[in-house]
């Protein structure tokens, strides 16, 4: 069996009243997504904890969007474009399909995600591949074993490796912070590289339970909390994967954790973006050269 994508551009006017009506012309499902997601002009709609010097953006919708609604295979798209006109107000409709065939989406899902190595030292490693990971050279090096799932962060991003990259680098460390901690990966990459105390917090109550759930498939000790509920000293190291534009919000809040002497990492960053976040940091920190991998930045740097 088969199904068909039908993929429709949309503005948040109409994204919603597009999509709720195509569940009721008979979609099997329906989703919104950003329609310049993972470029540069990603737009950032979810807002951060709060606090008394800065100001974030309420939630909401993109301002551009793509409707994605699966249908039946033999769907007579053009149907069901001129019912939706008819049901929405709307004249015109840009719009693609895709054809998507039946397979075993488990194994489909599983082959795409091998071991990653971020350096010698360090290796995620997917559950399904660890018996046999087990009889490899790289069973000595230190190995995070972690899914894809409820949250961001597999090691394979540019992102995450550059991260993952300064971690091997800089721990052990005696604190830890990871702000907006998704899958937990760089927290627990943490713990298993020697740091002694280690804290994860996100916004996303899903990043939370992920989380909880890899620290206790690695037999690690860390802690997860709400961003909102979070309260806490200060940290020899912060590290942040999140995107530019809430890190240059919260400036203040990752500057308040970070001890003086302490260690920043920024990750989530397109080289476009590079000068304005060192320039907004260089309040507190002392920052260093920043490192690239493709088109994307780390930003370290010493608290002053």
């Amino acid at each position: 069996m088969a199904w068909l994508l039908l993929k429709i551009q949309a503005n948040e006017q109409n994204a919603d009243t597009i999509s709720d009506a195509l569940m009721d012309l008979g979609a099997l499902s329906a989703s919104i997504e950003d329609a310049f997601a993972e470029t540069a002009n990603e737009q950032a709609i979810f807002g951060e904890p709060s606090s008394e010097d800065i100001q974030y953006p309420p939630p909401g919708i993109w301002q551009q969007n793509i409707v994605t609604a699966m249908f039946d295979a033999d769907t007579n798209v053009e149907q069901v474009i001129q019912t939706l006109s008819t049901a929405t107000n709307i004249s015109h409709f840009q719009y693609s399909t895709e054809v998507i065939e039946e397979q075993d989406w488990v194994r489909a899902t599983q082959a795409q995600f091998d071991p990653i190595k971020i350096t010698d030292k360090l290796w995620i490693v997917p559950t399904w591949h660890q018996s046999s990971w087990q009889e490899t050279a790289q069973q000595d090096a230190i190995n995070i074993m972690l899914d894809p799932g409820l949250a961001f962060g597999t090691g394979s991003h540019p992102t995450t490796h550059l991260c993952l990259e300064w971690l091997t680098e800089t721990m052990p460390a005696h604190s830890v912070l990871d702000y907006g901690c998704g899958s937990g990966i760089l927290a627990i990459a943490a713990k298993k590289l020697g740091a002694q105390e280690v804290v994860g917090v996100d916004i996303d109550d899903q990043a939370i339970i992920a989380s909880h759930y890899n620290a206790e498939q690695n037999q690690v000790d860390v802690q997860f909390y709400d961003a909102n509920a979070f309260a806490h000293n200060t940290f020899d190291v912060v590290v942040a994967n999140i995107l530019s534009s809430a890190l240059m919000v919260l400036a203040p809040v990752l500057a308040k954790y970070c001890k003086a002497g302490g260690q920043l990492a920024l990750s989530g960053i397109l080289e476009t973006q590079t000068e304005a976040l060192t320039e907004r940091y260089s309040e507190w920190f002392v920052m260093d050269a920043p490192r690239q991998h493709d088109a994307w930045i780390l930003l370290t740097g010493t608290k002053k």
